[in-house]
C-alpha cells in the first residue's frame, strides 16, 4: 500500500510530498522545506519512519517547491529529476526569489534526469504515472498512482481553484485543458494532493469548483 505524508513549508505555504510503501523506500516530492526546523520535520520523519529516500522529483520549479532541493540531494545522495521544459525556471529562481524579497537559501543542483509524459516512477513496490499538466508552469507534471488511486498535482489542481497562471510560462488556458484532458479523467474518486492547501478529489472539484464550471 503507498501512503502519503505532507509536510507544509516556506512562507508560502507550500506542501512537500513523502510517498513510499510497505518496503520501505520513498520518494521526496517538491521538497519545500526552508527553515531548520522544516528540513529537520522532513528528516525526522524519514528516520523515525525507517524510510530509505530513492528520488527526488519536483512537479514543477517555481522556488517555493525547490527551496529543499539541495537540502534533500545532499542528505540523502539523490539525483534531481524535472521535466526539460522546467528547466529555464529552475535556473531563474533565484532571481525570482529576490523579486518576492526572500532570500534564496541554497541553490537547486541542476537536473540528472528529465521526466517526459507517459513514463513511469517506481520506487518499492509503487508505480506512478507521469502526466503533462502545463499551464500554471511551462510543463508542470503530475504523478497518478492508479493502484492507490491519488494524484499529485502540483499547483495545478486546488480544493475550489486552481493554479495561477500570471507567471511567466503561464496560460489559462492551456491549465483548464490540461485540468480536462488529464486529470478529470482518472475518475471522480481519484483523491488529488495538491501544492497548496488541503486534499480534495477529482469529483468534488469537477462539481463544485468555480473555476472549472
Amino acid at each position: 500500500m503507498t501512503l502519503v505524508a505532507a509536510f507544509t513549508c516556506n512562507p508560502f505555504q507550500e506542501n512537500t510530498y513523502v510517498l513510499h510503501d510497505d518496503t520501505k523506500e520513498c520518494i521526496i516530492i517538491d521538497p519545500g522545506c526552508y527553515t531548520a526546523e522544516e528540513k529537520r520535520e522532513l528528516s525526522d520523519f524519514i528516520r523515525t519512519n525507517e524510510l530509505r529516500p530513492v528520488r527526488l522529483i519536483n512537479t514543477h520549479c517555481h522556488l517555493d517547491h525547490i527551496f529543499g532541493n539541495r537540502f534533500v540531494a545532499d542528505t540523502y545522495q539523490l539525483e534531481l529529476e524535472i521535466h526539460r521544459g522546467e528547466l529555464p525556471v529552475l535556473q531563474a529562481s533565484p532571481q525570482v526569489s529576490l523579486m518576492y524579497g526572500v532570500p534564496f537559501p541554497e541553490p537547486s543542483p541542476e537536473p540528472a534526469r528529465f521526466l517526459e509524459a507517459g513514463d513511469t516512477v517506481t520506487f518499492g513496490n509503487t508505480e506512478l504515472e507521469v502526466l503533462l499538466t502545463p499551464g500554471h508552469s511551462p510543463a508542470s507534471i503530475s504523478f497518478f498512482c492508479r493502484e492507490a488511486q491519488f494524484v499529485i498535482a502540483g499547483d495545478v489542481l486546488f480544493y475550489q481553484s486552481i493554479g495561477r497562471t500570471d507567471l511567466p510560462g503561464g496560460d489559462l488556458s492551456t491549465l483548464l485543458q490540461s485540468i480536462r484532458k488529464e486529470l478529470f479523467p482518472l475518475g471522480d474518486g481519484v483523491k488529488v494532493y495538491p501544492g497548496h492547501g488541503p486534499s480534495t478529489s477529482i469529483g468534488y472539484e469537477r462539481q463544485f469548483n468555480p473555476f472549472l464550471r
